[in-house]
């Protein structure tokens, strides 16, 4: 990760922790083109974990999650992210993997972040 990388990465957390209560354990943030890549592991509260040893609790929790993460960008826009990029947040892709408690968020962007800020690769 390059710094903006890294601070992006710094922001996502915080943004999850003030808004869920909870942020992950740990973030690797990578800029492509218009996106924000965000992989993000250990992001399950011990209530979460238990609800998925549950018969349905996997899915139920899978679909609730994803849903809930895009309803809270969506309700609090990231007006931090955007001052840090000096673009504009447009739309939030969201995934996880409960057994792996192994995240994805992918952040579009109105312009090229990856161009604006090099790339860690």
């Amino acid at each position: 990760m390059n710094k903006a990388e890294a601070e992006f990465s710094n922001l996502v957390k915080a943004y999850r922790k003030r808004h869920m209560g909870k942020g992950p354990g740990r973030i690797t943030t990578t800029f492509c083109k218009h996106w924000a890549i965000c992989e993000m592991e250990g992001n399950l509260s011990p209530v979460e974990k238990f609800i998925a040893t549950a018969s349905d609790g996997k899915q139920m929790l899978r679909e609730a999650r994803t849903q809930w993460v895009k309803d809270i960008y969506r309700n609090h826009p990231p007006v931090e992210m955007e001052a840090l990029l000096g673009a504009r947040y447009l739309e939030l892709y969201v995934d996880i993997d409960i057994d792996k408690d192994f995240g994805m968020s992918i952040f579009v962007f109105d312009q090229d972040i990856e161009r604006k800020f090099g790339s860690s690769r």
